[in-house]
């Protein structure tokens, strides 16, 4: 028994450390850009597998050099609820299980910027119950250390937008040879309605469907409430 009890206090305390590690990049990012991150990370890998010399395109952009436009369009393509919410919108997650359910396999998924940021940072793109559980504590501390401003600058400086494509800047002279302050509201509306699964919808960023979805955002921009 008491073998069993240190062995329950030593993994308490790795768990404690290894939470305070992730904690500790936190309050670092909070003040310092990051310039890498572990899903960069990963897709540099997979590139330099294919070209062993390959770069990832990243330049980081100020909040205030970001078109507010883009802005605008990422949180209605993402998460509308952005600047009310504590890190998760409960609602949209449980449509999204419905609609999953009614489907029969995963079409929709509720996770807010937030989220999707704790997993850039940090995480991998498997889904599993233990990446789910470790990206809900991290948005948490993310929720409780940042403002909404910071979340937001961070998110579009390190979301991947295509094939070794990350962040506003890159995007927006990678799509449209220009800077990310000078997005029109349709590329900007655009460039959001790519955010779900950039590398397979910059194949054809003109599709019928990016059409369609790039006029509903286009809709919804100026509802969208800015941090």
């Amino acid at each position: 028994m008491r073998l069993f009890k240190l062995l329950v206090l030593v993994l308490i305390g790795l768990a404690v450390l290894w939470q305070g590690w992730y904690l500790g990049w936190v309050v670092w990012w909070k003040y310092s850009d990051p310039n890498m991150t572990r899903f960069m990370e990963i897709r540099r890998d997979e590139l330099q597998q294919k070209k062993p010399h390959a770069e990832l395109k990243h330049q980081w952009q100020n909040y205030e050099r970001i078109s507010d436009h883009l802005k605008r369009a990422v949180i209605a393509a993402e998460d509308d609820k952005f600047v009310d919410h504590e890190g998760f919108d409960w609602e949209g997650m449980q449509k999204a299980l419905e609609k999953n359910q009614k489907k029969g396999k995963v079409v929709a998924g509720g996770s807010t910027i937030s989220q999707q940021l704790a997993k850039n940072l940090f995480l991998s793109p498997a889904k599993t119950p233990w990446r789910k559980a470790q990206e809900a504590l991290i948005t948490l501390m993310l929720e409780a250390l940042w403002d909404k401003q910071r979340i937001l600058e961070v998110y579009l400086n390190v979301v991947e937008w295509g094939e070794g494509v990350f962040g506003a800047e890159a995007a927006a002279r990678r799509y449209y040879g220009v800077s990310a302050s000078s997005l029109n509201p349709e590329q900007a509306a655009r460039l959001a309605v790519m955010l779900p699964a950039p590398r397979r919808y910059e194949r054809n960023p003109y599709s019928d469907f990016m059409n369609a979805h790039t006029q509903i955002i286009l809709g919804r921009m100026q509802h969208s409430e800015l941090p």
